[in-house]
């Protein structure tokens, strides 16, 4: 049976996952890595070296939280511990391996492990557990449609039925296996069918069959280039021979084996081969042959055997070495935590030197504290004198709310004023207008007299007492204003403050020249005018200037047009 095969390409494919470590072990020896049996040789020849690599690989992925890079190299550490025959170790590694993958639910890599794991368990008398592992990666891969795998766990269950002796289910399953193969179109999973399908018709006597299936498992293996795989085919084939009575062909196979096995260092399949041959011979009853055969094999397994004796006893170094090296760093971490300790206990010498130095420290805050309080009752005293500050100056503002009442009763006054005056002058502008049509009249003997009589109200136009009036409300609620505007403008006239006082007011212009009695357009022409005298910007307004007028602003607008 071939199962060690799937375990022998996932092994392959692991490592050419992790360059590093297939490029330490090529580097050493390059022939290996020419066929698929390349991690699985190198795994058996350099256990220690694969392991060093391997686990130098895991501690870096658990010092960086790898999960997924973790669980490859445990992966990769249980296979090379099932290449040695140390089955429950390799159990115990797969297990982590698919901890770690079902924690980063890569379900693809859980599934490989599933099978690689259940064909530890097959090997190692846990059949039950490895059907139960098959069955599981079978579930995911009949979800993914992945025909591949498909192929590899049909053949895997197959392996566990035969091993039962249930050869009906265990061919139902490598049937399976071989049309999943078949759609795959992958020709290595497709020869290790073929080859398994002989195993079962030789198991079950029916030799024909057998030798079809390994005669397509060879052609294949020889398509693939797969020299080991031929070994074991060849050999498998020998037997069949053999087993119909036909001597000299068997023996043919078998010799054809143990050349192949010789140049490729199979040392396994030679002892194999050896066997198969002797075991021709005794049937042929050619004693003297028969006995060569099977001593040379007997010696062989000899050597064999200490080899592997020797392997093993050099990977157990390793792991002791390895232990011991993980065994110090936890020393030194040990160490780590007494350094931490001891630490600890300086900051706890610190911490009571620095209660000593508070104690000190609030002595002097209590001396602190007394002059803290004599200076308090400075703030006390102080703070008295604010409030009488406060109240004073609470009285003043109250004194300031007064004058704006005051004011404001002023300004109504000044208003009320100015409309009087705009309604006196509103009727004297009738009356003018009235006697103006009269004198177009042409009773020459009444113009004398009307014409009098308009210049007399036109004198009350512009020497009217009421301006006297005026002036001094508006005063009142614009203290120092006139002062300050001819300060600044000491060209202004009696006319030009008139104007200047009814735009402060906020007066329309309609309004503005009722009262100063004259037109619209002569009312244009004094606001021109005085534009000029105030040395105004052309687009500047009038009014905003005058309702912000301030001296300071006029002497910047003079510095301006300077």
């Amino acid at each position: 049976m071939r199962l060690s095969s799937s375990i022998r390409n996932s092994w392959l494919c692991v490592y050419s996952t992790y360059g590093l470590a297939l490029l330490f072990f090529c580097s050493i020896v390059p022939s290996f890595a020419q066929t698929l049996s390349t991690t699985e040789r190198l795994s058996r020849q350099y256990p220690d070296s694969a392991y060093r690599v391997i686990k130098s690989m895991l501690d870096k992925a658990i010092a960086t939280n790898d999960a997924l890079t973790e669980g490859d190299c445990l992966q990769q550490i249980g296979l090379l511990f099932y290449h040695q025959g140390n089955y429950p170790q390799a159990i115990s590694y797969l297990l982590n391996a698919q901890k770690r993958f079902r924690e980063v639910q890569d379900n693809d890599r859980l599934a490989r492990n599933r099978n690689e794991l259940g064909t530890v368990y097959y090997y190692n008398e846990q059949a039950e557990r490895g059907l139960a592992q098959f069955t599981e990666a079978l579930a995911y891969y009949q979800k993914t449609r992945n025909n591949q795998g498909l192929a590899r766990t049909y053949a895997n269950i197959g392996h566990i039925y035969e091993k039962r002796k249930d050869l009906d289910e265990a061919y139902r399953y490598q049937k399976l296996a071989l049309a999943k193969a078949k759609t795959s179109k992958n020709t290595t999973d497709l020869s290790t069918v073929y080859e398994n399908l002989g195993s079962i018709f030789e198991d079950k006597a029916e030799y024909d069959s057998s030798l079809y299936y390994y005669q397509n498992a060879l052609l294949l293996s020889q398509q693939n280039h797969d020299e080991i795989g031929q070994i074991e085919i060849i050999n498998n084939l020998g037997d069949i021979f053999r087993k119909t009575g036909r001597y000299a062909r068997g023996l043919a196979f078998s010799r054809q084996a143990m050349n192949l096995a010789r140049q490729k260092g199979e040392r396994y399949q030679l002892s194999s081969a050896y066997r198969d041959i002797a075991k021709t011979y005794l049937l042929m009853h050619q004693l003297d042959s028969a006995y060569h055969y099977i001593e040379i094999s007997r010696d062989l397994v000899d050597e064999i055997y200490a080899a592997e004796n020797n392997r093993q006893i050099t990977l157990l170094q390793t792991l002791y070495d390895v232990e011991r090296k993980d065994s110090e760093i936890a020393q030194l971490n040990a160490q780590k935590q007494i350094d931490v300790i001891a630490i600890s206990a300086t900051a706890v010498v610190l911490l009571l030197i620095g209660i000593l130095a508070a104690v000190i420290i609030s002595r002097q805050r209590l001396k602190i504290r007394n002059e803290q309080a004599l200076n308090q009752q400075n703030q006390q005293i102080f703070q008295t004198q604010n409030q009488l500050m406060q109240v004073a100056l609470k009285n003043k503002q109250l004194e300031e709310e007064n004058l704006k009442s005051q004011l404001e009763l002023k300004s109504k006054e000044l208003t009320t004023h100015t409309l009087q005056i705009i309604q006196k002058n509103q009727v004297l502008e009738e009356l003018r207008n009235d006697l103006t049509t009269i004198l177009k009249d042409d009773k020459r003997d009444q113009k004398k007299q009307l014409r009098q009589l308009v210049q007399k109200i036109s004198l009350n136009f512009s020497q009217d007492k009421y301006w006297a009036d005026f002036r001094a409300i508006f005063e009142q609620v614009h203290p120092h204003f006139f002062r300050d505007l001819t300060q600044q403008f000491p060209d202004l006239t009696a006319t030009d403050l008139r104007l200047i006082a009814l735009l402060k007011m906020n007066i329309n212009s309609a309004d503005v020249a009722t009262l100063l009695g004259i037109s619209p357009d002569s009312l244009r022409v004094s606001r021109y005018r005085l534009r000029k005298k105030l040395g105004l910007l052309e687009g500047e307004s009038l009014s905003a200037y005058i309702q912000r007028f301030a001296p300071d602003s006029a002497t910047n607008l003079s510095a301006e047009n300077v």
